[in-house]
């Protein structure tokens, strides 16, 4: 397959690419700046430009741009968040469906989708929530509806936290966890929805290379509270996770961010991999946590 991907430099990306090209597909790299090598394609989601010509003979488009989520949500920061997803999805959906024949989409969404539902189980058939995390993503995935529209293959994966030292919510964990000041976040009773970076990285491989459309909960099989996560990272690490951190400190230093993401969370069941039978790599958060940290 020839495949597009927006985002090939970011956290899921850089360990997409060299998977999907170790399976035999080629890559085309859709970048801001003028392209420096014969396998990347110049994009501006802002203006709507992309060189369509290029993208002849492409089998799928990956997105996994967008703005991070992870920062303090000013109203300018909302509006990059929204923008950056709903411009981008918007854009290569209305390229798919000008193409013939289409390519398929696979698009990143999360689970955020869901809204802070305490320990309701969540699957892909699951109505959507409430909160600025809820309201993105709905928009997010609306934005692909030109190419459903027009009968494209379109797949919205909602990843939940997903574990590496690199980068994301683990990244930002770790450094308080090793000097021994970790520890729960407010209650600890909510549900945090995690995955390992290899099982997102298989995942995507498998939408693309099936016939599935729709949303796919990109979670573990093992659903844990935050209390739960943090004592594992602790135990990961060698570290004490005795001291926590109150939720009215949460929202004052994270403002509505923390409210949402860390002191709220989803209890999501990846449905959908489970009924294909889909081979999780690291099945339980110990395994995951393991592997990021290796």
């Amino acid at each position: 397959m020839k495949i597009a991907i927006a985002g090939a430099s970011g956290l899921i990306g850089s360990a997409l690419v060299p998977v999907l090209t170790g399976r035999g597909h080629d890559v085309l790299r859709l970048v801001r700046r003028s392209p420096s090598a014969p396998d990347e394609c110049n994009w501006d989601p802002a203006a709507g430009t992309l060189d369509r010509g290029a993208l002849d003979g492409v089998d799928a488009i990956v997105n996994l741009a967008g703005a991070t989520i992870g920062q303090r949500w000013s109203q300018s920061a909302r509006e990059r968040i929204l923008s950056s997803r709903v411009q981008t999805t918007r854009l290569l959906a209305e390229t798919a469906a000008a193409s013939s024949p289409h390519p398929a989409l696979v698009l990143a969404s999360a689970v955020g989708f869901y809204g802070d539902r305490g320990d309701e189980e969540l699957t892909e058939d699951s109505d959507r929530g409430t909160g600025f995390l809820a309201d993105v993503c709905e928009a997010w995935e609306a934005a692909a509806e030109p190419a459903r529209a027009a009968g494209t293959r379109t797949v919205h994966l909602r990843q939940g936290i997903v574990l590496s030292a690199d980068g994301g919510a683990l990244a930002k964990l770790l450094t308080p966890f090793k000097f021994g000041a970790g520890g729960r976040v407010g209650s600890g009773d909510q549900y945090w929805a995690w995955v390992s970076l290899d099982d997102v990285v298989a995942a995507y491989t498998w939408a693309l290379e099936s016939d599935a459309s729709g949303p796919v909960n990109v979670v573990a099989p093992q659903q844990v509270t935050n209390a739960e996560f943090t004592k594992t990272l602790g135990r990961v690490l060698g570290r004490p996770t005795a001291i926590p951190l109150p939720a009215f400190a949460v929202r004052t230093m994270f403002g509505t961010m923390g409210e949402e993401m860390l002191l709220g969370g989803q209890r999501a069941v990846p449905a959908r991999l489970q009924d294909a039978r889909f081979a999780f790599a690291h099945p339980d958060l110990e395994s995951g946590l393991r592997a990021a940290l290796d």
